[in-house]
């Protein structure tokens, strides 16, 4: 199955304007299968902050010279954040790190003293620690993969992600990506591609604000369209905007307007229309405008936690489960929470007896 919508009429619905906008928003409707709205209760736990990549607009990256940066957290430290997050009832372990931390010597001696030679052997036992001593499931988004990495990621992982942001290469001559060698995005499509070869469940999106055009944005939005054509592994778009934060190169670049928010979440809301894939935007960095998106289609919250901040938008608090099923409710829908796998991804094509069985005794205790 292939989107009916081309190129121009996604520009159409990037570029509208006045009653436009209102008749795209109206058209959403018809692809509503019900009011829910759903959440993943989770637990961020950044492994460490090295990244080979610096990003203009990245509050997340530290030097391996800082005296307050996370080089490598160990495994103790993150089985007892893993025990809290239990506590709180998440259900999702949200790996997240910088890409090819391990080209940094700093990185590389932290490994080594803990009994190992690369970063994805680290991360691999991780999860798998994750899986035998907790009751959570392993989400992974650490950057680029080789297809060998993916396939051992793949065996503990319910779910991964990594967001495209843009598909256009021009981007990488702007402050965005300029020294971000890992946001080409011919790699980001061959990672998300040979995720969907090794039929791994997977979250992706486009970033908007970064100096893109209306054209980029739609170009992006068409690849990933094409990629869930393809393998059918894709389970959500999130749609992100850029935020300006105080210390980042990008500080003084203007965030997307809230119409450009508006049209963008429309125009994925229509080009996913006749699938079941998700259309997600980030409540934290929409506090008050999230629920207008409900109302453009998005039926996704995305990951959400009791116990840890967003790292990646650390000035950017994420609402209260309450407070979301607050907005949630006020907008005419109810909020649920869902796994970081979705349902239709639950069987033995996508998921290995072990994550089948992780997830079993999750709903046995619910």
């Amino acid at each position: 199955m292939t989107s009916n919508l081309t190129k121009e009429d996604i520009l159409q619905i990037l570029t509208a304007s006045d009653a436009d906008i209102i008749r795209h928003m109206a058209e959403t409707v018809k692809y509503r299968e019900n009011n829910l709205i759903t959440y993943s209760k989770n637990v961020f736990i950044p492994l460490t902050e090295i990244c080979r990549n610096d990003c203009g607009y990245c509050n997340f990256k530290k030097n391996p010279d800082d005296p307050e940066a996370i080089i490598l957290k160990s495994k103790e430290e993150i089985l007892e954040s893993l025990k809290e997050a239990e506590k709180f009832g998440c259900k999702e372990a949200l790996f997240t790190f910088g890409e090819d931390a391990d080209e940094e010597e700093v990185v590389r001696l932290k490994l080594s003293e803990y009994g190992y030679e690369k970063m994805v052997d680290y991360v691999v036992d991780i999860c798998q620690m994750t899986l035998d001593e907790t009751t959570l499931l392993p989400h992974t988004n650490g950057g680029n993969y080789s297809y060998d990495d993916l396939k051992r990621l793949k065996e503990v992982n319910a779910s991964m992600g990594l967001m495209l942001e843009n598909s256009s290469s021009r981007l990488m001559e702007l402050p965005a990506h300029n020294k971000s060698p890992g946001k080409n995005p011919e790699l980001r499509l061959e990672t998300i591609g040979n995720a969907g070869k090794l039929k791994i469940p997977y979250t992706t999106g486009i970033l908007i604000g970064i100096g893109e055009t209306k054209e980029e944005i739609a170009e992006s939005l068409l690849a990933i369209r094409d990629l869930y054509d393809k393998y059918g592994h894709i389970q959500e778009v999130i749609i992100q905007n850029f935020t300006p934060i105080p210390g980042i190169e990008m500080q003084d670049w203007s965030e997307p307007s809230f119409l450009d928010m508006i049209r963008t979440v429309i125009a994925g809301t229509l080009l996913f229309g006749d699938t079941d894939v998700s259309i997600q935007v980030p409540p934290n960095l929409n506090n008050d405008t999230a629920q207008i998106f409900l109302l453009c289609g998005a039926d996704d919250w995305g990951g959400v936690s009791p116990v840890s901040p967003d790292y990646v938008n650390i000035t950017s608090p994420w609402p209260g489960i309450d407070e979301l099923e607050n907005l949630t409710v006020d907008a005419g829908f109810s909020l649920i929470e869902r796994l970081c796998v979705y349902e239709k991804y639950i069987n033995s094509e996508w998921l290995n007896d072990s994550i089948l069985k992780q997830i079993s005794n999750i709903s046995e205790r619910q």
